[in-house]
């Protein structure tokens, strides 16, 4: 598993990326797939994947949409035109500091 402390500046880049590919997602749905993606190394809390999805709705990126499904309410996030328009920058901003990254700690990149 990752540091809490490498995983909080990407976070946001994390959750867009994986929306714009996925599409509409709830929040544990979310997780699962960073799960899966990241082959269990990524494992997101409550605590920290509700306040970046709160922040980036706040910012516009995100709109929400609350579906009713029996005694359960779910909170589907998806892109806004803003947020898709976005994550190519902030994959190649992140792509880039990992880069330059490899380069300070004079590591090559697998």
């Amino acid at each position: 598993m990752h540091s809490p402390e490498l995983l909080k500046g990407t976070l946001q880049t994390i959750l867009l990326k994986v929306l714009k590919d996925n599409g509409r997602m709830y929040g544990y749905e979310l997780t699962q797939r960073v799960k899966e993606l990241s082959e269990e190394r990524i494992l997101l809390t409550e605590g920290a994947l509700y306040p970046a999805l709160h922040k980036l709705e706040a910012e516009g990126m995100l709109k929400t949409e609350v579906v009713s499904m029996g005694k359960r309410v779910r909170k589907y996030y998806s892109l806004t035109p803003e947020g898709r328009s976005l994550v190519k920058e902030r994959v190649s901003e992140l792509i880039n500091f990992i880069k330059t990254m490899s380069s300070v700690l004079n590591v090559e990149l697998a």
